[in-house]
């Protein structure tokens, strides 16, 4: 299972002697690796055409059916709590079907100084991705990377192009946005698991399931041009997953929170570090020697408590009123809570009192106190209880209507609350 993983390309000065570096060395590799296949992306998709296609080194086939998988790992729990992580790139026929470990000539070893897995299996899991799947790809085959390439620059290219395509699906932010966040007792349906990641994808994916705990998912693609630079067309998944319909968990993962970060480019001739990273959810693609340098801009989630905000309810990415003095859902103007304690131990009061849950049921002013905690997630400081940041409610309050709020999400409409300070 995919934990962290970290390959530092600037080994000036180091000898390995492995197949996947020789005969350049290893700093040599990475300056040299392939960024440009020359083809068209304009073309057909893969699967969608009519006729043979002669050009194999820019047209994936018979593996055109690709497949982005992603796990969200809680036994042991492996990377941050509010990300996914890799598993991996796989080329199916455009039936399901698939080849596997197309070229043991090419299955290269001698990485696991450099890819790590949270179960020691670092060589393995890595030689194993691109050995049974990078080497099926049509695309990739040596015969097609420019002349002078040096050995193994296809398998570099798998990587970097995994990252890229991982970087573009946020699956915990999109299921967040829709108010569903990892919770050890809350239960979800099929149906509205895929409806939230579908609003951010533009499609259906496939979820799997280990029993009842939702573990991986898979995004479908077609591709025009080549796997190392070409357009990756996202469609919906042709099967469904493993996933009940109903009683779905989505478990909490322990682990330090990763930020958001938004990138822009600027132009330079500034010489960029080479390296790729990718640890957990947090990734950044490899750098070349190039005239375009990254501008990244860090947006970390609050970890402060406020002593004054307000509670504002969001759903679906959008924010949708919040809570009134004694604790319902309202889209009226909004109350200002008092808070005291820490992140994992807070309490909330308003002028009608202290705030509690009592019967499942959160309200303030009755004379319960419980105490609460806070949980960054994609920039937001979110309230939780018991560990769950779902809340619930029978109905959308619009004017004068207000709902009473419920822990968890069993109720019609699910959403989370965000502390904002005041």
């Amino acid at each position: 299972m995919l934990a962290a993983v970290t390959v530092l390309a600037g080994l000036a000065g180091s000898s390995l002697a492995s197949p996947f570096f020789s005969p350049w060395s290893s700093e040599e590799l990475f300056n040299r690796a392939v960024t440009s296949s020359g083809c068209s992306t304009s073309g057909t998709a893969s699967c969608t055409n009519t006729s043979s296609v002669s050009d194999l080194c820019c047209f994936q086939a018979p593996g055109g059916l690709l497949l982005q998988t992603q796990f969200w790992d809680t036994s042991p729990s492996t990377g941050p709590s509010n990300s996914w992580t890799i598993h991996g790139l796989w080329p199916d026929h455009c039936d399901g079907t698939f080849d596997s470990t197309c070229d043991a000539s090419r299955a290269y070893t001698g990485l696991s100084t450099y890819w790590k897995d949270i179960d020691g299996d670092d060589e393995s899991f890595w030689e194993h991705e691109w050995s049974k799947h990078g080497t099926c790809m049509s695309t990739l085959d040596v015969k097609c990377l420019p002349s002078g390439s040096p050995k193994g620059a296809e398998a570099v290219a798998f990587f970097n192009t995994v990252v890229k395509l991982f970087k573009t699906l946020p699956t915990y932010q999109w299921l967040a946005d829709a108010g569903i966040t990892p919770s050890s007792s809350t239960t979800h349906t099929l149906a509205s698991l895929t409806a939230a990641l579908k609003k951010g994808y533009g499609f259906t994916p496939a979820l799997d399931c280990d029993g009842s705990n939702v573990n991986q998912i898979s995004y479908y693609y077609h591709l025009k041009g080549s796997v190392i630079d070409g357009t990756f067309v996202p469609i919906d998944a042709p099967e469904a997953g493993s996933c009940p319909s109903t009683g779905i968990k989505y478990l909490t993962k322990t682990g330090t929170p990763v930020s958001t970060t938004s990138t822009t480019k600027t132009t330079s001739t500034t010489k960029t570090t080479v390296g790729l990273f990718v640890n957990c959810g947090t990734t950044g693609l490899m750098s070349l020697q190039t005239s375009t340098t990254k501008t990244t801009t860090t947006t970390s989630a609050p970890t402060t408590i406020p002593t004054k905000a307000t509670i504002q309810a969001i759903q679906n990415g959008n924010q949708v009123g919040g809570l009134l003095s004694l604790g319902t859902w309202s889209t009226q103007t909004l109350a200002t809570y008092t808070l005291s304690g820490s992140t994992s131990s807070l309490k909330l009061s308003t002028s009608k009192g202290t705030c509690g849950v009592s019967g499942g049921v959160f309200s303030c002013g009755d004379g319960d106190s419980s105490t609460f905690s806070a949980v960054s997630s994609g920039g937001l400081l979110l309230l939780a209880y018991q560990d769950d940041t779902s809340f619930s409610s029978d109905n959308v309050p619009s004017g004068s209507t207000v709902y009473a709020v419920n822990t968890g999400g069993d109720d019609d409409e699910v959403y989370t609350l965000s502390i904002i300070s005041t």
